[in-house]
């Protein structure tokens, strides 16, 4: 029993082991090996292991398919629906596996239920990713210039990261005449480059060397490195200094300041450091008197002077200068300084001044003496001959005397204060020696001054405007003059010419500050009077003798407001601005009743009228023409309206402060026969009424008609004289009808102005300043003065003669 008991437990444990064997097994199935080249796109497929290994893919995602593996960013990793390995991110060989010949990846996969690993084996093949790079971008090397060809310099090598035949395969190097390259293979290590020495070096010739090596590896195309190797060539002393002129050979001139350089020896040696510095030193032959006279620089090479040079001692010196460079063995070289004395002009000449006039009249005649001058030159030959001479253009001159340098300052030309008052004359005495020396003095001239300048205004003519009723005893305007002269010959007094001429006999009301041109008036003036009048100022020098010129003065006088307006019709008996006038019942509307007549002597807009019902009986019968002054019905008469109708008409200019009077009107509605017969008898009286208006409008007529009789006499002798550019003319134009109004056209310069009333010429302007009554009119003027006399009297006259149309 034991014995078979024993034996059925050992079967049990031979199938448990089988089983075991079995699972294990199962768990440790066969490897399978894939490759993959580095730098593939994420997701590169990179083989199907489920289909590989036979295993069943539906099973896969239940059975947790996975990739064992530490890394937080592994490289692979594997689908669980259908078993494919993906590559998960970019493979870099030279990152998982260096520089190793053959690089490989072992991946560990697992099943659970049952435990299955599988082992994938993967191959990451190399590619050409990477250039050769040396370790260092720039190689120093220091040679010197006596090492003999076939030196060698061994450099380090370059790396590469790829491996095998896309390591480093081959080294270049650049065109160059001195050097070439061997390149020695090491095996695992790679292959050393080797700089050869070929040809001996020259530090004079150049002093360093630029090469250019480049590393290539084996892909196709090959990717390169470069590294700049700077060979410095080291020097050696064996140059000699050389002087840069055969013969150093200098002139002197005798006096020369202790310190002045002579001349500058200049030697150079071909080598570097100390081997190419040179010193300077006087060679061994110089004598010690040359040393108490000369000396030189032993860095710079100047030779300077040191003690004091005498032509009359000895006029050359030879010295001998060594240049010797700072070598262990120094080499020297000899050269000769050949100097020259030269004798030099070293006084230079002296100016006296011995007699001199410091001030001279203006009106002095050229030649007059104005200084005495002696020169003099302490040298001899050439170096003392001395010539002066006055510098500047300037009416001056030097005259030279019988006596040897002695010469004569004098005038050469008129001279003129006004111009320049002052000069300062500045003499120059300039020996004949090489080079020249000169001298210089200097005089001051004053011109004093004579009475030679008129006094001149500024303006001619004059021209002023004054509005009238001014103010007796007040300033109306000024004039000015000025002289070029000074002092008493440039004081000025002004007084007013008063030849008693009948044109200047305003000129009495006038009275001027003798001191500083102020010209008052001593009356009112009145535009309605006077319009325009014309004087003479004198300005007087107070020279001696005195001098003295005059200007005209043209006045013109400016209309104010300061007559109210006259009725001139309707006038009663007794004078009074009344009158009555009938009409019979049955006129229509529109019916001229009666025109009320007004004058106004002022111009411009003071005599611009307006007419306007300051009264009236009944609004609704009559209307007035503001302009005109008729006034005319509004509609029929009816049975209700009033037999008398009263109209009290205001009649005002339009100046600033308007002036006015005021007419009546009575109105009387009569039956058509009434009308009829108190027509005859109206007329026999309007007869003896319009016979005393006509002697008052005589009388108004004519006075009006004087004064523009001597306006236009005046206008005629000025435009027909040409002894200035000012022109004036006066023409009266009427106003609109019923109303009489001014206006003046006056001439300026080149402009035509006129003073206007309500009715303005088109194109004109308003003159500022002249309180809108004052246009600019375009020029319009004949090519003949005369023809424009001619023509302007009996323009006026017409235009007068029109102006009262009733009479």
């Amino acid at each position: 029993m034991e014995q078979r008991g024993h034996k059925a437990r050992r079967t049990q444990a031979h199938f448990l082991y089988c089983l075991v064997a079995v699972f294990l097994w199962s768990v440790a199935a066969a490897e399978i090996r894939y490759s993959v080249s580095e730098e593939v796109n994420e997701g590169t497929v990179v083989g199907n292991i489920a289909k590989d290994l036979g295993l069943d893919k539906s099973s896969l995602k239940d059975r947790k398919y996975r990739i064992v593996s530490i890394n937080t960013d592994p490289l692979f990793h594997v689908n669980q629906n259908d078993g494919i390995l993906y590559v998960s991110r970019k493979i870099d060989r030279e990152e998982v596996c260096a520089q190793s010949s053959t690089c490989l990846i072992n991946l560990k996969t697992v099943l659970e239920n049952p435990l299955e690993v599988h082992y994938v084996e993967l191959e990451v093949l190399d590619i050409n990713d990477n250039s050769p790079t040396f370790p260092e971008e720039e190689k120093r090397l220091e040679i010197s210039e006596s090492v003999l060809p076939g030196a060698k310099f061994q450099l380090k090598p370059a790396r590469d990261p790829d491996s095998g035949h896309f390591s480093v395969q081959q080294y270049k190097l650049s065109n160059n005449d001195h050097f070439r390259l061997e390149v020695r293979d090491k095996g695992e290590d790679g292959k050393i480059p080797i700089l050869v020495l070929q040809k001996s070096l020259d530090r004079e010739v150049a002093g360093s060397h630029s090469l250019v090596l480049t590393a290539l590896d084996g892909g196709k195309p090959p990717k390169s490195g470069e590294m700049t190797i700077l060979v410095k060539i080291l020097d050696v002393n064996d140059n000699t200094p050389i002087f840069s002129r055969d013969v150093y050979s200098v002139t002197l001139s005798e006096n020369a300041q202790i310190g002045t350089t002579i001349i500058r020896v200049n030697a150079t040696d071909l080598d570097e450091g100390q081997n190419g510095e040179v010193f300077y030193t006087f060679g061994n032959s110089v004598s010690n008197n040359l040393f108490k006279l000369f000396e030189i620089n032993s860095s710079t090479g100047e030779i300077t002077v040191k003690g004091l040079i005498d032509f009359e001692q000895k006029d050359k010196y030879e010295i001998e200068i060594q240049a010797s460079d700072k070598g262990i063995a120094p080499l020297t070289t000899e050269k000769s300084v050949i100097i020259k004395i030269v004798d030099v002009n070293d006084n230079a000449p002296e100016i006296e001044v011995t007699s001199y006039s410091s001030s001279i009249p203006e009106d002095s005649r050229p030649g007059t003496t104005v200084a005495l001058i002696s020169v003099n030159d302490l040298d001899s030959g050439l170096n003392g001959k001395v010539i002066c001479s006055i510098s500047g253009d300037v009416p001056f001159t030097l005259s030279p005397s019988l006596k040897d340098k002695m010469y004569s300052l004098v005038t050469k030309s008129p001279l003129d204060r006004e111009k320049q008052s002052h000069f300062d004359l500045t003499i120059t005495a300039k020996d004949a020696g090489q080079p020249p020396l000169s001298s210089e003095k200097t005089i001051s001239v004053v011109v004093s001054d004579v009475n030679d300048n008129s006094p001149e205004f500024s303006l001619s003519p004059y021209t002023f405007y004054v509005a009238e009723a001014n103010e007796p005893g007040t300033s109306v305007f000024s004039v000015k003059a000025f002289d070029r002269d000074e002092d008493d010959n440039a004081l000025i007094t002004y007084h007013i010419l008063r030849d008693g001429s009948e044109g200047n006999k305003l000129s009495s009301f006038l009275n001027i500050n003798s001191e500083n041109g102020v010209i008052t008036a001593l009356k009112s003036f009145d535009f309605e009077t006077v319009k325009t009048f014309q004087f003479q100022v004198v300005a007087t020098d107070s020279g001696t003798p005195s001098l003295s010129s005059n200007v005209t003065v043209n006045v013109f006088i400016l209309d104010q407001n300061d007559n109210a307006p006259v009725i001139l019709y309707p006038v009663s008996s007794n004078g009074s601005a009344e009158g009555v006038e009938e009409i019979p019942r049955n006129v229509n509307a529109a019916h001229l009743v009666t025109k009320v007549r007004a004058y106004d002597a002022d111009i411009g807009y003071n005599g611009w009228l307006l007419f306007s019902l300051q009264e009236v009986t009944e609004h609704s019968l009559f209307a007035l023409d503001r302009y005109t002054g008729q006034i005319r019905t509004l509609r029929s008469f009816t049975e209700t309206d009033e037999a008398e109708q009263k109209l009290v008409i205001l009649v005002k200019d339009n100046g600033n402060v308007s002036l006015s009077a005021t007419a009546t009107v009575i109105v009387k509605v009569v039956e058509p026969k009434e009308a009829f017969a108190a027509s005859d008898v109206k007329s026999a009286t309007n007869d003896d009424e319009e016979s005393n208006v006509t002697f008052y409008l005589m009388i108004t007529l004519a006075s009006v008609s004087a004064l523009f009789l001597i306006s236009i006499i005046v206008l005629i002798a000025m435009q027909c004289s040409k002894s200035t550019d000012y022109t004036s003319k006066y023409l009266q134009e009427t106003n609109y009808d019923g109303t009489l109004c001014h206006s003046i056209q006056y001439r300026s310069g080149e402009k035509r102005y006129m003073l206007v009333g309500p009715r303005m010429s088109i194109g004109s302007t308003i003159v500022p300043g002249s309180h809108a009554n004052t246009l600019v009119l375009p020029d319009r003027r004949r090519t003949s003065t005369e023809s424009s006399c001619i023509q302007s009297a009996p323009t006026v006259l017409l235009k007068v003669w029109r102006r009262f149309p009733a009479m």
